[in-house]
């Protein structure tokens, strides 16, 4: 009787599945970039900005329409209406954004300022639970935005214990965004970071002209912070010293979510 001898499986097999997960990779990307977005975007500028053909960015955005995570108008594609459903289900069972919810509440009506919390999502930050202050801010900033670590309090704290090398792909990812203006270097973001043995962030005018914050990073276990609260003012409404001033409330803040998640989230 012939004996047969089994082989471990070679690249040629591992083919397949190897393929899937790029095509999967390839889709997020053209989907985070339609998040990204200020406006629909046209099929020639989704292509060009994922770095991929023509072809293959329309059958991509052919099959996230079948599921509605896209849709269409004339030419120009926008996010579609499926993402609403998982929005909701963040919204009302992610133990960060529950935990927080009273928590800003609390800070806000004892500081009188707009308290955020930002989730790190690779090189950018994400506005996932806000509770507004006395004096309305002067943009609409919305849940869900996506944002740049290298601008504003809240994204410049959560590089505070980065190496240079890590630096470099922020700005790398900032620049490739269209987030940051292509003569930014590691260099000149080190420069804007907090100094050595200061646990917050101030900005003024950087995001958003006219506003200034301060925030804090929300400690793990890991000694690697992806959330951060923040409190953020209109100009005439408060003063940097005004802002600093709230930076107490803000570490009692932070250290409370810390200490609600630590057994659920890290």
């Amino acid at each position: 009787m012939a004996t047969t001898t089994s082989t471990p499986a070679g690249p040629a097999e591992e083919g397949p599945k190897s393929s899937n997960m790029r095509s999967l990779s390839r889709a997020l990307e053209v989907f985070a970039e339609l998040q990204r977005a200020e406006r629909p975007q046209r099929l020639s500028d989704l292509a060009r900005n994922c770095g991929m053909s023509l072809p293959t960015t329309l059958r991509i955005l052919r099959v996230l329409q079948d599921f509605g995570m896209v849709s269409q108008t004339d030419k120009s594609y926008r996010i579609g209406p499926a993402v609403l459903p998982a929005a909701r289900s963040f919204l009302e069972n992610d133990p960060l954004v529950v935990a927080a919810r009273p928590i800003l509440q609390q800070v806000a009506s004892q500081t009188g300022l707009t308290a955020s919390l930002y989730s790190r999502l690779g090189f950018e930050r994400i506005l996932v639970a806000r509770v507004d202050g006395e004096a309305p801010l002067r943009y609409d900033l919305p849940l869900g935005k996506r944002l740049p670590l290298t601008l504003g309090a809240a994204g410049k704290i959560l590089l505070a214990s980065a190496s240079d090398d890590e630096l470099q792909q922020v700005v790398t990812a900032a620049v490739a965004s269209g987030q940051e203006d292509a003569d930014l270097t590691a260099e000149v973001l080190r420069g804007r970071l907090p100094e050595p043995g200061t646990d917050y962030a101030y900005s003024a005018d950087e995001r958003a002209t006219g506003v200034l914050s301060v925030a804090m990073a929300v400690q793990n276990r890991t000694g690697r912070p992806s959330e951060s609260i923040s409190l953020t003012s209109p100009v005439e409404a408060a003063s940097e010293a005004t802002l600093k001033a709230g930076v107490p409330e803000l570490r009692r803040a932070a250290g409370r979510l810390s200490e609600l998640l630590e057994g659920s989230v890290y």
